[in-house]
């Protein structure tokens, strides 16, 4: 953060809203210049998320999932929330078990990406799970998960397809792909 930079007062927070998934919280904030705004948030958690993207016989591992939000099936990559107690790693195996039915011998982190920070204060961790063996895990979505699979040379193409359009599994694609350049893949 720059030096000139001062982080606002928050005056107050308050919870104006929850569901079972969701609270939010209205957050009243003084800035160094004197206006005050308030600002709605969700409340902050320090629990992240994984995305995996598998990779076998020179093919990405996608899968589809229902998405309420869009009301449609959205093609993307294996993603869940890490358990407490679970590092990065055992999170990344086990959802890739449950998601796609294959444990992986060798995860590489990638990088940590934040997600909506105006609203949100989630973390996504991107991981590239390799050296893949067949094992499954009861998961919990409510309907078998369609994979697909799409070859390392048409990568990008995947930005073409409709169904791939959600931020994170964007994100993902292009540092998979620089991952790949560097590792002399691509």
């Amino acid at each position: 953060m720059s030096k000139s930079l001062k982080k606002p007062i928050i005056l107050n927070v308050e919870t104006v809203a929850r569901s079972r998934l969701f609270n939010v919280e209205s957050v009243d904030l003084e800035f160094s210049n004197g206006v005050r705004r308030v600002y709605e948030r969700m409340r902050p958690s320090t629990r992240e998320a994984v995305m995996i993207v598998p990779i076998i016989d020179d093919h990405l591992i996608l899968i589809r999932e229902y998405a309420v939000g869009t009301e449609s099936y959205e093609l993307g990559f294996t993603k869940g929330l890490i358990d407490p107690g679970e590092t990065i790693h055992e999170a990344a195996n086990r959802e890739l078990k449950e998601e796609v039915g294959f444990g992986a011998r060798s995860l590489t982190f990638i990088k940590k990406l934040s997600m909506a920070p105006s609203y949100f204060s989630s973390k996504m961790n991107i991981l590239i799970a390799e050296d893949l063996y067949p094992e499954s895990l009861e998961g919990d979505e409510p309907e078998p998960l369609v994979q697909e699979r799409w070859p390392l040379k048409h990568l990008m193409d995947l930005l073409e397809d409709p169904d791939f359009s959600e931020a994170r599994n964007v994100s993902a694609l292009f540092l998979v792909r620089e991952w790949l350049k560097m590792q002399g893949r691509l």
